[in-house]
């Protein structure tokens, strides 16, 4: 009896997960259904900032990307590093595209997070009131920076963040990276958004004035934040700051090449979600509704709640699908590769579990302990 109404509790729970996957299919497609002005009634001067740690695959292609915007005012690309023998210097001088380019190669250091101390070391070369961050592993449209200033100029906003979907680079590992966010990040924020329980802010874009940034105490003061992103969009929201989250998305290159490397990441990702939000984080339970059909499976034997549990288990994975090509469909992303979807979805599972179970993880060669203390995480360097 305790084996069958334990197949029973599972079975409720994938059930309960198919429905949230069904929720995201169609609010997904809502989502983007307005589209955002690409002619924002004023044209600011804008600084680009791109903070940079290594030729990873894709790189020169990501930066052009930016530098090739279709925007009518002045913009500056400052691009910075910490190393002076890093290959993202040879990238950056090998750019070909006319634009207005400011390379910082600086290694003092001012915190746990280099992104952020990168960050600062850049910021005296800022010459324009509207700043844009965006991390290197970005790739975004012509009208990208448009469409963000007409939603920085919109009433009452403080910042703009974007959404951001998943293309591959490489083989299985990076495909596995590109499902994560199409079929299980990327719906969830949309979903959490249109429910009022998500307040995100990415590092696939921070956009705002420097007279904002001043008012939070600028780049200096998150230093020691492992999620500066989501800290600066907290700092920004506890002055009375709106962030806007347009309907459209950037393309985030996903550049895998192992398993240990994606699992990494995605540990830290997970981690850091925990962190941040442990309540909303557990909650996402219900998110894995395939993992729970088959424990439901398992433990259910030749009891009678076996065949539902195995009839859920093919409605999760059609229902993960259905989801899939909604995103797909939504954002003009090439096929995707639905092959993967059942071992993604046990993984991502996988990764659930064990996030609960420690605070150390690994970003960019080096390890931190994440210590919350309210909405920030402190990075503590491990030796």
């Amino acid at each position: 009896m305790i084996l069958f109404w334990s197949s029973v509790v599972a079975s409720l729970v994938a059930t309960a997960g198919c429905g949230y996957l069904i929720a995201a299919v169609i609010l997904v497609g809502r989502f983007a259904r307005h589209r955002a002005s690409v002619c924002p009634a004023v044209m600011p001067g804008v600084t680009v900032l791109k903070p940079l740690h290594g030729a990873e695959p894709g790189l020169a292609d990501n930066l052009t990307s930016f530098c090739t915007q279709e925007y009518p005012g002045p913009v500056q690309f400052v691009f910075g590093v910490q190393d002076s023998n890093d290959d993202a210097i040879a990238v950056v001088r090998r750019l070909r595209a006319p634009c207005d380019l400011d390379l910082v190669v600086e290694s003092k250091t001012h915190g746990f997070n280099q992104k952020v101390s990168n960050l600062v070391n850049m910021a005296p070369r800022i010459h324009h009131d509207v700043v844009v961050i965006a991390d290197s592993d970005i790739r975004v449209d012509p009208n990208y920076l448009s469409r963000v200033i007409a939603e920085l100029e919109q009433p009452l906003i403080g910042a703009v963040t974007c959404l951001y979907y998943g293309v591959a680079v490489g083989g299985i590992w990076a495909r596995l990276s590109a499902l994560a966010i199409n079929a299980h990040f990327l719906p969830s924020v949309v979903l959490g958004l249109a429910l009022g329980l998500a307040r995100p802010c990415f590092g696939s874009t921070l956009a705002f004035r420097r007279k904002t940034l001043g008012e939070i105490g600028g780049f200096t003061a998150f230093v020691d934040c492992l999620a500066d992103d989501y800290a600066i969009g907290t700092a920004l929201r506890a002055r009375g700051y709106k962030i806007a989250i347009p309907p459209f998305a950037t393309a985030h290159m996903c550049t895998q090449m192992s398993l240990p490397e994606l699992w990494q990441h995605e540990l830290r990702w997970a981690r850091t979600i925990r962190t941040i939000d442990p309540v909303g984080y557990a909650g996402s339970m219900i998110a894995h509704p395939l993992p729970w059909a088959l424990i439901a499976v398992l433990v259910g034997g030749g009891s009678a709640a076996l065949l539902p549990a195995i009839g859920i288990a093919v409605a999760s994975i059609a229902s993960r699908m259905a989801l899939l090509r909604q995103v797909e469909q939504t954002y003009a992303l090439p096929i995707q590769a639905y092959w993967l979807v059942p071992a993604r979805d046990l993984l991502s599972f996988a990764l659930f579990v064990l996030s609960f179970f420690g605070r150390q993880v690994s970003w960019k060669g080096r390890r931190y302990r994440m210590a919350s203390a309210g909405s920030w995480l402190a990075g503590r360097g491990l030796h």
